[in-house]
């Protein structure tokens, strides 16, 4: 099953264990059952400080728990956490074994202090790139307060749970059995989510904070490049992120960013991170921002308030907020979403295989989307609403060569529909004739672009009609002092690359103004 590199990693790893850890497994004679039980005996056989107990029983089969010697509280793997999950099960090794974990002495206190009864379950697919994120997290959340237990599930080894709970976009996580959330969340997130008294916490320390000469408010390429920059000018910068790495953290390949070959959204968001956090920015993570007030006089501070009430004071912002995905807004799609509407192929296409699926959007997005799908499901619609698909020619040829896809252009979608509880498919219109069509299906993949996150800014700054901030050629506002980076923008080509540009750019310019403003006390 582990190939002999990944064998001679494993046992790298295993000798940083610090104290003995068991695996209690409970086992069935399936082809997953004997597959773990393989996984089991090597992973064994790589250390002295690994003990295999095959007498568990628990309700799902197979599955086996990570726990101390000894102990009977741990995290729980129900099916193979090999693919994206072979790191998360790892790292439940090493931390059980008591390696530390690399999170902040701040996050990790608020884990062990958490008090109340959390069974989380989370269910994931081995090919969902944004799953191992919240996996690890819930993992760590188990094996350090004893007050949480969780259950990692692998959805295709228990599909007839998956169809049961109807669950049809991962990660999916559930808690006390009612669904706590879908998608890409974070350690802090999932803390903050259930901790009540986080928010006033965390307001507490940013009002405590100095003021900036540089405030950065997102965390995506653009932020994170304008935060290099900035730090290498030694002046006191901060970056404010809802999520650092931002969009990029849901992207499944990048394959064109100049000197990276070939390397993955989470991993390229880590990379961000790690080298803002080398030049000792101080980061604020999970915080949005609510209002920007300008300064009232030149060289003064500009206000920047947080939604949790924290308000953060700069002699210069950048804003880099970047951009969402966005929706199509027609009935059904709120109602449906993750009960047959998803936006990541990549993470939720392997749980329509099968399944008839139509995707909205003939950008090179959806027709990305489209040929994956098509790989794994058994028909893909692509509805287009201009005449024509608006991807790239090698893009559509490839798509017009496959046998399950259907394409309509000059289509306007009217309505998602479904029985009450999932999809069972998609109406839209003939722009041209105005006849209505509806086709059966389980699943729709919304993929028409991306929409500012500026909503907070109107009525600050200029934005143009699609809400971007409006830029000049060194990433000046019309507000002094406040500059923006990236795909918030009205920078043309929304694209990693640009936005990191766009992010030192926007650093120069601030630093620029600073050392020609005065200094008000």
């Amino acid at each position: 099953m582990l190939d002999d590199t990944l064998k001679s990693q494993l046992q790298t790893y295993l000798g940083m264990l610090r104290s003995p850890i068991q695996l209690i497994a409970t086992l069935d004679d399936s082809e997953t059952g004997v597959e773990m039980r393989g996984l089991l005996e090597t992973i064994v056989g790589l250390s002295d400080k690994v003990r295999l107990d095959t007498s568990g029983s628990d309700v799902r089969a197979p599955s086996f728990l990570v726990v101390r010697e000894g102990e009977t509280q741990g995290v729980r793997f129900a099916g193979l956490p090999l693919g994206h999950e072979f790191t998360s099960l790892v790292l439940a090794l090493l931390w059980t074994g008591g390696h530390p974990p690399k999170v902040d002495t701040d996050v990790l206190d608020a884990v062990k202090a958490l008090e109340g009864d959390f069974n989380f379950e989370v269910y994931m697919s081995l090919s969902c790139h944004n799953c191992p994120d919240v996996v690890q997290a819930l993992s760590l959340m188990a094996i350090f307060n004893s007050k949480v237990k969780t259950v990692v599930i692998e959805g295709g080894a228990f599909q007839q749970e998956v169809t049961e709970r109807e669950i049809m976009a991962v990660p999916m996580v559930f808690l006390n059995g009612k669904v706590f959330g879908s998608g890409h969340m974070t350690l802090e997130e999932i803390v903050a989510k259930i901790d009540s008294g986080s928010a006033a916490r965390d307001a507490a320390k940013i009002n405590a904070k100095e003021a900036f000469d540089l405030l950065i408010v997102g965390g995506g390429p653009a932020g994170a490049a304008a935060a290099v920059y900035a730090a290498r000018k030694g002046i006191r910068v901060g970056v404010a992120a809802e999520r650092f790495g931002g969009q990029v953290n849901d992207t499944m390949a990048i394959e064109n960013y100049i000197s990276v070959l070939q390397t993955d959204g989470p991993q390229f968001g880590a990379a961000l991170e790690a080298q803002v956090r080398h030049y000792g920015v101080d980061i604020m993570n999970l915080q949005k921002a609510a209002k920007v007030v300008p300064a009232t006089e030149p060289g003064g501070l500009i206000q920047v308030q947080m939604e949790n009430g924290g308000v953060l004071n700069a002699r210069s912002v950048i804003l880099s907020t970047g951009a969402r995905w966005r929706n199509v807004n027609v009935p059904g799609e709120q109602a449906y979403k993750n009960k047959g509407v998803a936006y990541c192929p990549h993470c939720d296409g392997p749980l329509f295989k099968g399944k008839r699926t139509a995707v909205i959007g003939g950008g090179n997005s959806g027709i990305e989307a489209a040929i994956d799908l098509a790989g794994i499901v058994a028909h893909v619609t692509v509805i287009e609403f201009a005449d024509q698909l608006k991807a790239d020619a090698v893009l559509v040829n490839k798509l017009k060569s496959l046998n399950n896809v259907t394409i309509y252009t000059h289509a306007q979608t009217t309505e998602i529909t479904g029985d009450g509880n999932v999809v069972n498919g998609i109406r839209f219109r003939d722009r041209a004739s105005g006849v209505e069509q509806h086709v059966a299906l389980e699943g729709v993949f919304v993929q028409i672009g991306l929409v500012p996150n500026t909503e907070f800014l109107k009525g600050t700054l200029e934005l143009s009609k699609f809400g971007e901030i409006m830029v000049d050629a060194k990433g000046h506002t019309n507000v002094a002092g406040v500059f923006a980076a990236g795909d918030c923008t009205t920078v043309p080509f929304k694209q990693i690359v640009i936005a990191a540009g766009d992010g030192a750019k926007a650093a120069l310019s601030a630093f620029d103004h600073l050392i020609r403003m005065p200094v008000v006390a």
